[in-house]
């Protein structure tokens, strides 16, 4: 039956166990001695390590139970050590932590007492005195204490008896005692039967047969040259290399002198390790020699002659220990991938370093590259731990090779490596990062929709999910309605146009677009947009002076026939929506009744005469004026001007009236005509003057000309308008100069004041003198805008 038993031992856990117990036998509870529970044992990782090449033990998750592996030899693995024991330790992945175990083998007598030899030969002179002590082989017996080796027994015999001679370290060497005299021609040898006993239950024996030779008589026995021999060896000497020699000398003569050596107390290893030469007592290595294995040997040397006689001699070898085996170094536990965020202070792997070496040549130290954020602690016997004792950046270093190196203080030191590959895990700790703080782009109005406008790109160097953008637009107050503009590809962050845009609605869009990571938490960043919308070629000039008649009425414009050159006649005022050079005006004279009379400024618009008006000159001059932009194509519209040559309203209506009349009186027919004309114009200026007055009845109560917010009006000189349309006419007064500004939506007018003599300083409406009336031949109405002012 196997008795267990526990105890605590400067903190560790110690079973004891007999030896040659069952594989699979129950060495103790670990989980309970542990105080975890059993479901947990595999979850957290626990463990078992043994030291040494051969694992005897191994845990049962299922129960908690270090159980054997294998049959355990007490003397096999201890051999003559006393309090044999096995270390193993237990670790807990989880909490980092290390039980140790130790486990005693408790030895068993499954070893019987055995000889060296079972045929023993002792040689005796006959001459022997009674009382003479003949040297027997001694037992051997691997067991220890009362187990071992307690008490030889000889067979009966007359002439022999058996003493046990008691040695100072408790070991027992059976004697030969000569009892009665001996007779060669009697007998000339004598059998006996040596018997060896241990002390366990049941007690275990040995036997030995004992040939005893009757020899002729020898009186000098060998005599050794020293009772000890000591000597040194490395243990890395080669077989066959010299240990050292043995001599005895012999007084006797003859056969009697010949000496031959033997061991006569060895143990079995040591016997295959040593050789020793029966002739010339040289000791030689046979075997190899391993100090861990053992540090000493301890041999008995014989020293025969040719008769009966003998000496002894005991031997002592040591072992000096060489740097023969580099450190061993194991990862017992291991953390493969590390978060960057981990704290300091964590522990990354559990190693394990050992050296079979003794002395200095035993001691080994750890060491890591100092280049690396880690760090190796001393955490339990051999043990250490790997530390990480730096921030650590997934971003800088996505993982490490540690290399972990193992030193002992032999000489030359020896060292052994291995290397730790560490995992860096991402976490999302970098915002994704525009290459700028801002970006401006540029589109040109009228474009189409859903084209791409341009694309925006950023970086995240973290990995995976956490550097995977989506890209979004983020409203400004005043953009409320962004979206119906813009749109940005979540993935690519292309930014697309939703709408044809209009450079006279609004010349740029200021917006955001954010940046987000995919991590978890998310990260985010935004940069600043600034689109700009470039003008295109793409509004006509508007004239605004002179204005289209609404009443399908002709304006004109009146020329005093007494103005001199440069005399200033009107103004043409326009405006272009476009802006820069799509937006700059020329003014050019297109046609003209009389070429060469009257000229266009290119820059302002005015029309001015260029000569003094002749007598020959028409009274009706109609000029077209052409109003063009500077885009690419420009953009242009025309206005007709008419000009009537009168000094006043009566000289309009008189010269009208001559221009009507015939010129030849003699004719009946023309005397016929010309009182149907007069009679028809007389009821035609009777129509009129009732027309007029309803007129300037409905003029009186409707807003006055240019009386917008578009506009600004100061004083400046007044032309007198005359409205045609063949049935009626009116005055008014209007502007004569017109500067104008432009922005994309709204336009400014200022009229300065004019310093000619031909200038009017009043601000107030002319007085309408009389009715105008003018037929026919007076048409004054072109192209599509009549518009005519007159200073």
């Amino acid at each position: 039956m196997m008795v267990t038993i526990w105890e605590a031992v400067s903190g560790n856990i110690y079973y004891s166990i007999p030896e040659e117990i069952q594989k699979g036998s129950i060495v103790g509870n670990i989980a309970k001695e542990m105080g975890l529970d059993i479901r947990a044992l595999a979850e957290r990782g626990v463990h078992i390590v043994s030291q040494g090449r051969t694992q005897y033990f191994a845990l049962n998750f299922n129960s908690g139970h270090l159980y054997t592996t294998q049959r355990i030899d007490r003397e096999e693995i201890c051999g003559q050590v006393e309090k044999c024991v096995l270390n193993v330790e237990i670790i807990d992945r989880e909490s980092m932590k290390i039980y140790g175990v130790e486990i005693e083998v408790m030895d068993i007598n499954d070893n019987a007492p055995c000889f060296s030899s079972d045929e023993m030969e002792i040689k005796i002179s006959e001459n022997k005195a009674i009382g003479s002590r003949f040297a027997m082989h001694e037992a051997q017996d691997a067991d220890l204490g009362i187990n071992s080796l307690q008490d030889y027994k000889l067979s009966s015999s007359s002439h022999f008896s058996l003493n046990v001679k008691m040695a100072a370290d408790g070991a027992r060497y059976p004697e030969l005692v000569l009892e009665k005299s001996l007779d060669r021609e009697e007998a000339a040898a004598h059998y006996l039967v040596l018997t060896a006993y241990d002390g366990g239950n049941p007690v275990r024996s040995g036997t030995a047969n004992i040939r005893v030779v009757v020899l002729d008589a020898n009186d000098n026995a060998p005599v050794f040259g020293k009772p000890l021999y000591t000597v040194t060896i490395m243990e890395d000497a080669p077989i066959g290399s010299h240990v050292l020699t043995v001599q005895a000398t012999d007084l006797d003569e003859g056969i009697n002198k010949e000496v031959k050596y033997s061991f006569r107390k060895i143990t079995g290893k040591a016997s295959q390790i040593f050789h020793l030469d029966s002739t010339t007592g040289e000791i030689t290595l046979a075997g190899s020699l391993d100090y861990e294995k053992s540090t000493q040997y301890e041999i008995e040397v014989q020293a025969q002659d040719g008769g009966d006689l003998f000496d002894t001699s005991k031997v002592v070898i040591g072992v000096t220990d060489v740097n023969d085996h580099a450190p061993e170094l194991a990862v017992t536990s291991l953390i493969a991938s590390l978060p960057e965020d981990s704290p300091k202070g964590t522990v990354v792997a559990l190693l394990h370093v050992q050296d079979q070496d003794s002395g200095n040549n035993g001691e080994t130290a750890c060491s890591v590259p100092r280049n690396l954020p880690f760090r190796l602690k001393k955490s339990y016997n051999n043990y250490y731990s790997l530390v990480l004792e730096e921030d650590l950046d997934r971003e800088s270093m996505a993982a490490y090779n540690v290399t972990i190196k193992a030193t002992d203080q032999g000489n030359p030191p020896r060292s052994t490596s291995t290397i730790i590959h560490l995992q860096v895990l991402d976490t999302n700790d970098n915002p994704p990062l525009f290459p700028q703080s801002s970006f401006t782009s540029y589109i040109t109005e009228n474009n189409q929709r859903s084209v791409s406008i341009f694309s925006l790109k950023a970086s995240d160097p973290d990995w995976h999910e956490n550097s995977k953008i989506t890209y979004s637009i983020e409203s400004q107050a005043n953009h409320s309605s962004l979206s119906s503009y813009l749109s940005i590809n979540s993935e690519t962050g292309v930014v697309y146009a939703l709408c044809s845009f209009d450079y006279e609605e609004f010349r740029e869009i200021q917006f955001q677009i954010r940046a987000q990571d995919g991590g978890s938490p998310p990260l985010s960043s935004n940069v600043s947009v600034t689109l700009f919308i470039l003008d295109q070629n793409d509004n006509v000039p508007e004239i605004l002076y002179p204005s289209p008649p609404t009443d399908s009425s002709t304006g004109v414009e009146l020329a005093p026939r007494s103005s001199e050159p440069g005399y200033l006649v009107t103004k043409v005022v326009a405006v272009d929506a476009d802006s820069g050079q799509n937006g700059w005006l020329s003014y050019q004279l297109l046609k003209a009744t009389e070429p060469g009379l009257f000229t266009v400024g290119l820059h302002t618009g005015e029309t001015r005469t260029t000569r003094f008006f002749l007598e020959k000159d028409v009274l009706k001059q109609s000029l077209v004026v052409l109003v063009k932009d500077n885009g690419q194509p420009s953009l242009s519209a025309s206005v007709t001007v008419t000009v009537v040559l009168a000094d006043s309203i009566p000289e309009v209506l008189s010269d009208l009236s001559s221009i009507s009349t015939p010129a030849d009186s003699q004719s009946d027919l023309t005397f016929y005509l010309v009182v149907a004309v007069a009679f028809v114009s007389c009821l035609f200026f009777a129509f009129l003057l009732v027309l007029l007055a309803i007129r300037l009845q409905k003029w009186r109560n409707s807003p006055q000309l240019f009386d917008t917010g578009s506009g600004n009006i100061s004083g400046v000189p007044v032309s007198q308008f005359v409205g045609i349309d063949g049935v009626r006419a009116f005055l008014h007064c209007y502007c004569h100069e017109v500067s104008m500004t432009t922005d994309s939506r709204k336009s400014n007018f200022h009229f300065p004041k004019e310093n000619s003599s031909n200038t009017l300083k009043s601000q107030q409406p002319c007085e309408i003198e009389a009715p105008i009336l003018i037929g026919d031949d007076l048409n004054i109405t072109d192209g599509n805008q009549t518009v005519v002012e007159v200073s």
